[in-house]
């Protein structure tokens, strides 16, 4: 089965980061992509340039780097890079995270013998400096009716672990904005159109993770909840009480202090 790797890099990134996360699908991976597509979301540092280019040399033909005049943010930059991918299979990937050495080989094995499955996942393991410092766990279930009614209240994905289908992204519209949740919408919408998915039970990548959750808080985050529960009520995919309750619960949430947003992440990765 070929596949296509996906990643997106910005400015901000940190060229060893990248460098890392390019090694660990590539020289640790014991089935390697036939295809990386990497989009360059507006102009880079001179050291990630260096970075990409070394890589380039490295890979020929199997690296494509799609280079944005400006920075237009992570869905839109990954929707260039969806329709720039020749393979139908299409891998995400995050520039900062590193993959284990079997990612591709146990997902790749598990969509061959699941050939109704169109979005398939795995579990995540959170870590500060060293993946050998493993600061928590991202669990989500991996059956296709409990993604469903977990969805209703969370992300039922880890977004980088995720290998989808292009010609179903194209159905459903690619990704739409959608302020930190436009992994979220996406999966909302392919699981509303009744198409099938589910995560695998082993971790597939580690994370790194800092405090931004703590500053995930204000208006305009709950503007973006106000948005993910339209979505919901139009595709009717929760019904009105619950969707609005969550909506309030979660509106609430984001108006605590960081320091208590990072309790509450805290909490629910144990």
């Amino acid at each position: 089965m070929k596949f296509s790797a996906l990643l997106s890099v910005y400015h901000k990134e940190n060229p060893t980061y990248l460098n890392q996360a390019l090694q660990s699908i590539w020289d640790q991976q014991t089935l390697k992509p036939d295809e990386i597509i990497l989009v360059k979301d507006g102009s880079l540092t001179t050291e990630l340039d260096q970075i990409i280019e070394q890589w380039k040399n490295k890979l020929e033909n199997v690296l494509k780097v799609i280079a944005l005049p400006k920075n237009v943010g992570l869905g839109k930059a990954l929707n260039e890079g969806i329709n720039a991918c020749s393979n139908n299979w299409i891998f995400r990937m995050d520039t900062d995270d590193i993959a284990l050495s079997d990612r591709f080989e146990k997902q790749v094995n598990y969509l061959k013998q699941h050939p109704e499955i169109v979005l398939l996942g795995g579990q995540i393991e959170e870590f500060i400096g060293s993946e050998k410092n493993i600061t928590a766990k991202r669990l989500v279930p991996c059956k296709n009716q409990e993604i469903i009614s977990y969805a209703q209240k969370r992300s039922p994905f880890n977004h980088p672990t995720v290998a989808y289908r292009k010609d179903i992204l194209e159905k459903v519209c690619l990704y739409q904005h959608h302020l930190l949740m436009e992994d979220y919408n996406l999966w909302i919408r392919i699981l509303a159109s009744g198409y099938k998915a589910a995560n695998l039970p082993d971790t597939l990548l580690y994370m790194r993770t800092d405090a931004m959750h703590g500053r995930r808080r204000g208006l305009q985050y709950i503007k973006s909840e106000w948005q993910l529960f339209k979505l919901k009520r139009e595709l009717k995919f929760q019904s009105f009480l619950p969707a609005f309750t969550l909506l309030i619960t979660r509106s609430i949430v984001r108006l605590l202090p960081a320091s208590c947003l990072h309790k509450i992440y805290q909490f629910i990765r144990k």
